[in-house]
C-alpha cells in the first residue's frame, strides 16, 4: 500500500518541465507524483503593487506547467496562504510518502523549508531537497582551508577548476511525465483570486541567442546595444536551466560564463554571510553617516536628478522592471556617493521594481557600488557620470530613448554638483572608517 502513496513535487524557483532536478527525482520514486504551486502570502503580503508583473509572471508559468500536465491526465494544484499551513492542511488528509523540492540559499527560504521538514517528519513523510538552481552551492567551492571565499576572482578560478573536472548532467523530467498522479480536470487559481491585476509590462523572451553570447564581451556595457541576453528573469525563476546554458554555451564566451559565475557567487556569500541581508558585509561601514535626503531620493527613484544617464535608468526601471547592468552601477553610485543616501533604500527600491530581482545579486550588487560588500570597489572610486556617458553611451542614443527632454533649457538642473559630491563622499566614508 505504501508504495500507492503518493509524493509530492513542490515549484519554487523552477517553473519549468525540463531538465528539473527535484522533480525528475520525484518521477523516479516509484510513487505517482502530484505537483503543487504555493503563492506565498508571507511574501505577495510585502508587495506594495498589486499589478506587480513578477506575480504575472508566475502565473503565466505555472498556468503552463498546469496544462501541460493536464496533457498527462494530472494537473498543478495551486494554493495561496502560508505554506506551513497548507502543507499542514494536506498532510493530514492524506497519506503522503515524500516532499521533493530544489534548494532555496535566501535565510527565509531555509528557514521556511526547516519548519516544513519538521512539520513533514511528524507525519512520517520524508522532504527530499536537491540542487537545481546554480551548478554549484553551499561548500562546494571552497578556499584549500575549507573557508567560504569572499573575492570574486579565485572563486572563479577554483568554480572553473572543479567544473572542469565534472560531468554536469541533466535530468530529463521531462520525459517521465507518465508518472504523474491522474486527476480529474480543474482550474487554478486566477490571479484575481490571489489579489493581483495584470501588469502592462512585457517579459523578455527565454530564447537565448548565441549570437549575443558571442560577442558579450565587447557589446555588454552598452545600454543602447542588444548585447545581453535579458536572461536574468528566467534565471531567477528557473523558467530556463542554469545546467542547458552552462553546458550549452561554456565555450562560447568567457566573460558570458564569469558572470553566471557572479550569480553563483552571490549566492554563495549569501549562504554563508546572512548578516548582508541586514547590512553591511564588511560591518564597520554601518558606520557611514548617510545624507538620507528624502527628497533627493524621490528624485532618484523618479529619474529627475538632472544627470541624464541616471534619469534614463531609472526611467528604463520604472517602465520596464528591467535597466541595463552597467546603468544599475552608475544609478547605484550616484545613489550612495553623490547623494550619500543609504544603500539600503537603493536596494529596497531596486527589489520593489526589478523582474529579475533576486536577493542575494541584488544586494551583493548595492553592496559594491557602496563600498561595503565583499570585493566591492573601494570607498574612493565614485562613478562620474558624465564621463560613464562620454564611454558607454557617446551618441546619447540610450538617453535620448529614456529622456527626451535632456537637451533641452528646461530640462532639471542637476541637484547635486559632482565634484561637491565627490569630495564629501570620501570624507564621509574616511571619517566612518578611521582606525
Amino acid at each position: 500500500m505504501m508504495q500507492q502513496n503518493p509524493v509530492y513535487f513542490w515549484f519554487r524557483r523552477d517553473l519549468r518541465l525540463q531538465d528539473n532536478h527535484g522533480l525528475y527525482q520525484a518521477l523516479q520514486s516509484g510513487h505517482p507524483v502530484k505537483c503543487v504551486f504555493i503563492f506565498d502570502t508571507d511574501i505577495l503580503d510585502r508587495l506594495e503593487d498589486k499589478a506587480d508583473a513578477r506575480v504575472n509572471f508566475i502565473h503565466q508559468q505555472i498556468s503552463a506547467i498546469h496544462h501541460e500536465l493536464e496533457k498527462h491526465g494530472s494537473g498543478l494544484e495551486v494554493y495561496h496562504g502560508k505554506p506551513l499551513e497548507i502543507w499542514k492542511s494536506i498532510l493530514s488528509k492524506n497519506p503522503v510518502a515524500s516532499i521533493y523540492n530544489n534548494r532555496d540559499y535566501e535565510p527565509q527560504a531555509i528557514a521556511r523549508d526547516e519548519a516544513i521538514e519538521k512539520l513533514a517528519l511528524a507525519y512520517q513523510c520524508s522532504f527530499q531537497t536537491y540542487k537545481d538552481q546554480v551548478i554549484f552551492e553551499k561548500n562546494e567551492v571552497l578556499k584549500d582551508d575549507g573557508k567560504p571565499y569572499t573575492v570574486f576572482t579565485p572563486y572563479s578560478r577554483k568554480w572553473k577548476t572543479i567544473f572542469a573536472t565534472q560531468n554536469i548532467v541533466s535530468y530529463p523530467s521531462e520525459s517521465h511525465l507518465d508518472k504523474l498522479f491522474k486527476c480529474e480536470k480543474k482550474s487554478i487559481l486566477t490571479l484575481a483570486e490571489i489579489g493581483f491585476t495584470e501588469s502592462k509590462i512585457s517579459f523578455p523572451s527565454q530564447s537565448i541567442n548565441s549570437n549575443i553570447i558571442k560577442t558579450y564581451n565587447e557589446t555588454r556595457d552598452y545600454p543602447a546595444q542588444s548585447g545581453t541576453t535579458r536572461l536574468g528573469l528566467h534565471l531567477r525563476f528557473g523558467t530556463i536551466s542554469i545546467r542547458k546554458l552552462v553546458n550549452e554555451y561554456k565555450h562560447l564566451n568567457e566573460t558570458y560564463l564569469n558572470e553566471l559565475i557572479w550569480r553563483e557567487f552571490y549566492q554563495m556569500i549569501l549562504f554563508h554571510f546572512p548578516h548582508v541581508v541586514k547590512g553591511a558585509f564588511r560591518k564597520e561601514y554601518d558606520l557611514i553617516r548617510w545624507e538620507n535626503n528624502e527628497e533627493q531620493f524621490e528624485k532618484w527613484c523618479n529619474g529627475t536628478t538632472g544627470y541624464p544617464i541616471v534619469d534614463a535608468g531609472m526611467r528604463e526601471l520604472n517602465e520596464t522592471g528591467y535597466m541595463h547592468n552597467r546603468v544599475r552601477m552608475i544609478v547605484a553610485s550616484f545613489l550612495t556617493k553623490h547623494l550619500l543616501i543609504d544603500w539600503k533604500w537603493g536596494e529596497a527600491y531596486f527589489a520593489k521594481k526589478l523582474l529579475d530581482f533576486d536577493l542575494s545579486a541584488n544586494n551583493g550588487g548595492w553592496q559594491w557600488a557602496a563600498g561595503c560588500g565583499c570585493d566591492a570597489a573601494p570607498y574612493f572610486r565614485v562613478f562620474n557620470p558624465t564621463l560613464q556617458t562620454e564611454k558607454f553611451d557617446p551618441k546619447f542614443e540610450y538617453i535620448e530613448k529614456w529622456v527626451p527632454e535632456f537637451r533641452e533649457l528646461n530640462y532639471t538642473r542637476p541637484i547635486i554638483e559632482h565634484s561637491f559630491a565627490r569630495n564629501r563622499a570620501i570624507a564621509r566614508y574616511k571619517e566612518a572608517l578611521k582606525p
